[in-house]
């Protein structure tokens, strides 16, 4: 398997957040066709902040297909069938406190990667230049996305 958190994570920038990493460890996955990281210490300032436990969790999930989908050759069928997607996300879970007498909420956090059959192989540089805009892309706005989370302006 080619997807593998390594540990630190360097956190993305936050407002509050200072220089964040995250020390990840191999957790149970949810399913046979996921890898879960839970996470046991943080680094940076990160005041407020705590780590995985059973009752707040932290945890970073990827999912890949059970069964890789193929592109079946359409070409001069008069009525084609839909192509066939195959499906990858990271699901992040973070326990929140709502309000301090109320039991912790889990936030989810999921990126989905929907890849039509046959791109993978005919279209390889622009799957990878889709992965390459979309990561950046949320790498460069993280602080706004926190901000916009907790201010509830875009």
């Amino acid at each position: 398997m080619t997807v593998t958190v390594t540990s630190p994570v360097t956190g993305a920038a936050q407002t509050g957040l200072t220089s964040p990493t995250y020390t990840v460890v191999v957790a149970s996955a949810p399913d046979v066709n996921a890898k879960q990281y839970a996470v046991s210490a943080l680094g940076g300032t990160q005041t407020g902040v705590d780590t995985h436990s059973a009752s707040r969790p932290f945890t970073i999930a990827y999912w890949w297909p059970k069964a890789l989908k193929a592109l079946n050759y359409m070409v001069g069928m008069v009525n084609p069938p839909p192509i066939p997607k195959n499906v990858y996300k990271v699901i992040t879970r973070k326990g929140v406190t709502c309000h301090a007498n109320l039991p912790s909420q889990t936030m989810v956090l999921t990126t989905e990667i929907v890849v039509p059959a046959g791109a993978d192989s005919a279209d390889t540089p622009n799957v990878r230049a889709a992965h390459s805009a979309h990561l950046g892309a949320l790498a460069q706005i993280s602080s706004g996305l926190g901000d916009s989370s907790v201010s509830g302006i875009p």
